[in-house]
């Protein structure tokens, strides 16, 4: 039996919102013991100059000098995560050599695996260096290269999850961070995953643009909101939705033009309706019929976004809590678990995942002091 490794995740999301940071024990397979976790807001600032290296990512091309936006926020990035991981350990009494191994994430900036071409900003030999422990980074280049989409990478840990509950029968794992994505473990050990298409970015922009807070708390502004059907219809329009999975998006894949000329309340009812109808429509491609719905992320904070998706799947929507997870936590145990898995040899992405053409090891091992090459 392979013995536990202790690690901690780190995941900052399309929200730009903050780190989150988790403490996790396993063997990268079917063992996992959770720790503590916590959660660092970005500065205004910081989160002024991500948006910032987004907007300049657009326009990069392969070759080209990294435009002086992605590069600052980078070093920001980086340090903000070790500032994280040392409020961690200082929470959880524990020192850098209790740690075997960071799982780090990064921001992703960019994300075109038709191109084969995704960008995850973070530097993962500094975070060695600054923290003293381990790193395991760029977990998605490998996938990509080989012709994968390098996302969703969290499904293997949602099986890991599903599989210690004991839980038989069907289940989908909704996760809505900037975007949506689901997981779908079966009875035996069928697993499906793909983007089912935005989630709360779009809503987090307009809220942003209309009421200067970059959330609709509480889905209130949806909440006193008509959807308006003609531009739900053209938003559903995309040929994204009918393509079969494994797929994946990047958090700009969606223009919200259609919305353009609403009131904000109906805007926000509108794009809120988006998510779920693209959840509902990106149902219909997995395999069975889950007995449960169980949702991760920010979205399941949202009442109205809660509220209008139990209505659409008929009941059966529960968050994590209810099963004793934590859901805004499970991202940063994934890349927790993934690090693991990277550091023995395990592989991170399969077909049914990301729709690499085999099962797929990953991930940039940094020595807290020296760099090893990629692991593949």
């Amino acid at each position: 039996m392979s013995h536990l490794i202790r690690a901690i995740g780190l995941m900052s999301g399309t929200s730009l919102d903050g780190v989150d940071a988790a403490l996790l024990e396993t063997d990268g397979e079917f063992m996992v013991r959770k720790g503590q976790s916590l959660f660092q807001p970005y500065k205004p600032e910081e989160r002024l100059l991500f948006s910032m290296a987004l907007e300049a990512a657009k326009s990069w091309e392969p070759g080209e000098v990294v435009p002086e936006e992605i590069a600052e926020a980078e070093r920001h990035l980086t340090l903000a995560h070790a500032l994280a991981v040392r409020a961690l350990l200082k929470q959880a009494d524990l020192r850098p050599e209790d740690i075997e191994v960071i799982g780090f994430h990064g921001q992703t900036v960019l994300h075109q695996p038709e191109r084969r071409r995704t960008v995850q900003i973070g530097m993962g030999e500094v975070l060695a260096q600054l923290t003293g422990i381990d790193v395991v980074n760029d977990f998605r280049s490998a996938d990509v290269a080989a012709g994968g989409h390098g996302a969703p990478l969290v499904p293997l840990y949602h099986q890991a999850l599903v599989k210690s509950l004991g839980i038989r029968e069907p289940i989908a794992l909704i996760n809505i961070g900037g975007v949506a994505n689901i997981t779908y473990v079966g009875t035996g050990n069928e697993l499906l995953a793909f983007d089912t298409g935005p989630g709360n970015a779009l809503i987090d922009d307009w809220a942003g643009q209309h009421t200067g807070e970059h959330v609709d708390r509480d889905g209130a502004m949806a909440a006193i909101g008509e959807v308006d059907m003609d531009a739900l219809q053209r938003l559903m329009a995309d040929p994204y939705f009918d393509v079969k999975p494994p797929k994946s998006l990047d958090r700009f894949s969606f223009s919200p033009e259609p919305v353009a000329g609403l009131n904000p309340a109906d805007g926000a009812a509108t794009l809120t309706a988006f998510t779920v109808e693209a959840i509902a429509r990106g149902i219909a491609h997995i395999p069975g019929v889950p007995s449960r719905f169980v949702i991760c992320g920010g979205g399941r904070k949202n009442p109205e976004l809660m509220r209008m998706l139990s209505r659409r799947l008929q009941g059966g929507v529960l968050a994590a809590e209810d099963l004793g997870w934590q859901g805004d936590d499970v991202e940063a145990e994934a890349f927790a678990y993934l690090a693991v898995r990277s550091l023995r040899g395990l592989p991170i992405s399969l077909p049914e995942t990301t729709g690499v053409p085999e099962p797929m090891p990953g991930g940039v091992h940094h020595r807290a002091g020296r760099v090893l090459g990629r692991r593949n």
